[in-house]
């Protein structure tokens, strides 16, 4: 049986979860966020996204002041939509093997359920030998998670699901590993047995983790 979620499990992984905006403001991000995934972060102007949605430029710049400022928008509403999706279901699986693995199966579903695929990754091709503060942002978040994934392993090696010698982190970076080669063949490869081959991978992982 699953056990209880408390605020333990919640707080140990990530702080404050970031309030949501109003309903035009996420009106908005929503159709920013899908235009990025095709276009890119770079790519997407207020010019398009004010024909996109409707409204008038000086009606967009209202809610955003810039574009940087969008675009930290979008990718803070992404992290915000990630733990939601991503982690928090997991925390309903028994700490250790079982939630790593629900960690790598949400990851897995959340890129398939999206237009353009993880944004994070998306971004991460784009905005890699670009400093600034979306950069940053973007670094940011992506740190978080592998923070997290790697705290999931350590619960796991607590409950001794997981050899005492193992490296949480050499888990993350293989595991993270794992779900780029995914994404690179179920997004631009349109290779039918991604899935099965990520699982394929992630089960030796996790063998040679025991």
């Amino acid at each position: 049986m699953a056990e209880r979620l408390d605020k333990h499990d919640r707080s140990c992984y990530f702080g404050p979860m970031v309030t949501k905006g109003e309903e035009t403001r996420e009106r908005i991000l929503d159709r920013a966020m899908a235009m990025a995934a095709v276009v890119g972060l770079e790519g997407l102007s207020i010019g398009d996204l004010a024909r996109e949605t409707g409204m008038s430029k000086s009606g967009l710049f209202a809610h955003f002041a810039s574009k940087e400022e969008l675009q930290l928008k979008i990718i803070e509403t992404a992290r915000e939509r990630f733990i939601r999706d991503v982690f928090l279901p997991t925390l309903r699986a028994t700490r250790g093997e079982s939630r790593v693995r629900a960690l790598f199966e949400r990851w897995l579903a959340w890129e398939r359920g999206r237009v353009g695929g993880c944004p994070f990754i998306e971004a991460s091709y784009e905005l890699d030998d670009r400093p600034g503060p979306v950069r940053d942002s973007l670094a940011l978040v992506q740190r978080e998670w592998v923070d997290n994934l790697a705290k999931a392993v350590q619960l796991a090696k607590d409950e001794g699901h997981f050899g005492a010698d193992l490296d949480p982190y050499q888990f993350a970076y293989e595991m993270y590993g794992i779900f780029l080669a995914y994404h690179l063949y179920h997004r631009l490869l349109d290779a039918e047995d991604a899935a099965d081959r990520a699982r394929a991978a992630f089960d030796r992982l996790i063998t040679a983790s025991r």
